[in-house]
């Protein structure tokens, strides 16, 4: 069996490479990983959150988000203090510097892939978008094992490029 016709391994490894490419230009342009970044953003969205929840949702261990809280708190992007209901936890907060890395983060990842997504087409871009929304819907819904347990926003006008917003 070839494997680039089995889609599982086709989603798989282009989700891969494409974490590995994103995970480059953070370290290289805003000196955090990927995973930095999820749990900003997941910060940002979920203020308070439980570690747990965010290793949860990342699909990583406590231990790691943990760390990574740790070197995100080391150069001012999180704050953290000691949760009033369970002092063993602790809740991290993005800085004001941590809300902005995360903003320029989003921003150099949508210009980093852009140029792969426009050269999609509109059509063929939309299709793509609105097939991972179908298969989310089937992959994580309720009562299955690893349910993420969000919906998923569809396509907006911020998750397509430009230049393929402005095609007809």
């Amino acid at each position: 069996m070839n494997t680039t016709n089995n889609l599982g391994y086709l989603m798989q490894h282009v989700a891969a490479v494409m974490a590995r490419q994103a995970d480059q230009v953070l370290q290289d342009k805003l000196n955090i990983g990927l995973s930095q970044f999820k749990i900003l953003m997941i910060l940002q969205k979920h203020p308070g959150v439980q570690q747990r929840f965010i290793a949860d949702g990342l699909g990583q261990t406590e231990a790691s988000v943990t760390r990574q809280i740790k070197l995100l708190h080391e150069v001012k992007l999180v704050t953290s203090k000691p949760d009033p209901t369970d002092r063993r936890q602790h809740i991290a907060t993005p800085t004001i510097l941590g809300k902005k890395t995360a903003t320029d983060a989003m921003k150099l990842i949508r210009d980093t892939f852009g140029p792969e997504y426009e050269s999609m087409g509109r059509e063929c871009f939309q299709q793509l978008i609105d097939g991972l929304n179908a298969l989310h819907g089937v992959v994580c819904q309720e009562g299955k094992t690893s349910n993420c347990g969000h919906v998923m926003d569809t396509a907006s006008a911020d998750t397509i490029p430009a230049a393929l917003r402005s095609r007809a």
